[in-house]
């Protein structure tokens, strides 16, 4: 199924994208095989200016969030034949949601108005309140349970059981100013919530390590994410970890290996088929590549889009179709498409004259409709979704 290596600014994840400096420029791959066209539809925000679609189902249903006015608070949405539908908060000024599944239910994060525990900013929207996972279903918002000892959670993919997977705070406290994450001071484990929503269910680190993330499952219940330790793994602004991990659906954890990086290796979304793509840091470069992980042939570098010198890919479809964000080292984002490994600026794929220029793509499905964030004309940020034509 489908998620989520980086998000965009509380949402935004392994753009550490664009902290890499470096100077590796790799030829532009020419496609091996005939890319589809698309068609872009514009969902607009929830009344400002910005929005993002982080994932979207098999009926081209999508899910994510979008701010109220411009400059102003951001709630979760879900988008059906092209409106957006608020899912409001748990109290809070803000939400993100993730999805949606098949029947339409919704991964959701939200602050509350309680003040966090310690002054940490777990959601990273940097108002210091309490931040829950949630999950939006059969139309109610309802917050998610948070691990013995811990205060705040997050929940960043759903599959078609409605499992939920995020990552949640337990009891350990570490010493101040350990931790990567800024204002952060207890130890965090990647989760699994469900079936039924009041049910949590940790998933270990690797060995040595002591806080995971979890950002994608799909719908064998395997999960994939990072590991690492509170001191080298973070959870807002950027989420990446150290060690690039897969949970099977017993809770063993494997290691997904590198690129020769051991800084940052995030697996960030899988499909039914166990297929994962993520983004690792290459040796060869410094620069943060794609990868293609399977069981049989492991980690596989798919490299870089253009002169771009940070490539991550964010979701991988049923038939090998993945989507993800590519940066030059000046900052300029463009969406991209994989196809048999090679990856396609998805600007080229839609007509001259949009006026939209997708900057990221978030999910896809098996139908190949992405969802994303793209610039208007005007310079505003909207959500949209992309749908084959050819």
């Amino acid at each position: 199924m489908k998620h989520k290596l980086l998000i965009p600014s509380s949402a935004v994840s392994l753009l550490a994208l664009l902290a890499m400096p470096i100077q590796t420029m790799a030829q532009e791959q020419q496609p091996t095989q005939h890319p589809q066209h698309y068609s872009v539809t514009d969902l607009g925000t929830l009344g400002g200016t910005s929005g993002t679609a982080y994932g979207i189902n098999e009926r081209g249903v999508t899910a994510g969030f979008a701010n109220l006015i411009a400059g102003g608070p951001q709630h979760a949405f879900i988008s059906s034949r092209g409106r957006l539908r608020d899912l409001g908060t748990l109290g809070g000024p803000n939400s993100i949601g993730a999805g949606p599944n098949a029947s339409d239910d919704v991964a959701v994060y939200s602050e509350t108005a309680d003040p966090a525990y310690m002054n940490e900013d777990f959601c990273g929207f940097q108002d210091h309140l309490q931040c829950l996972a949630a999950i939006w279903r059969h139309g109610k918002l309802a917050p998610l349970p948070t691990l013995p000892g811990g205060d705040n959670a997050q929940s960043f993919a759903i599959n078609d059981r409605s499992e939920v997977v995020g990552f949640a705070e337990n009891d350990t406290l570490e010493k101040p100013g350990y931790c990567a994450t800024p204002f952060q001071v207890l130890d965090f484990e990647a989760v699994v919530w469900g079936p039924e929503p009041d049910q949590i269910h940790e998933l270990p680190p690797l060995p040595g390590d002591k806080v995971g993330v979890a950002l994608a499952v799909n719908n064998n219940g395997q999960v994939v994410g990072s590991s690492g330790l509170c001191s080298d793994t973070t959870i807002t602004g950027l989420i990446n970890g150290p060690h690039a991990v897969l949970w099977d659906r017993d809770g063993s954890v494997t290691n997904l290996g590198n690129l020769g990086g051991n800084l940052v290796n995030v697996a960030a979304g899988i499909n039914d088929r166990g297929e994962v793509v993520g983004g690792a840091l290459s040796s060869k470069d410094g620069n943060l590549h794609a990868f293609l992980w399977t069981k049989d042939k492991g980690i596989q570098d798919l490299g870089l889009l253009g002169e771009d010198t940070a490539t991550a890919p964010s979701s991988i479809n049923n038939h090998g179709q993945l989507v993800g964000l590519s940066c030059s080292a000046t900052g300029s984002c463009r969406a991209f498409l994989g196809l048999g490994g090679t990856l396609i600026d998805l600007n080229t794929l839609i007509p001259a004259d949009s006026p939209l220029y997708l900057v990221s793509a978030w999910g896809i499905n098996d139908s190949g409709e992405i969802a994303g964030q793209a610039v208007t004309k005007g310079g505003e940020l909207h959500a949209f979704r992309a749908t084959p034509c050819d």
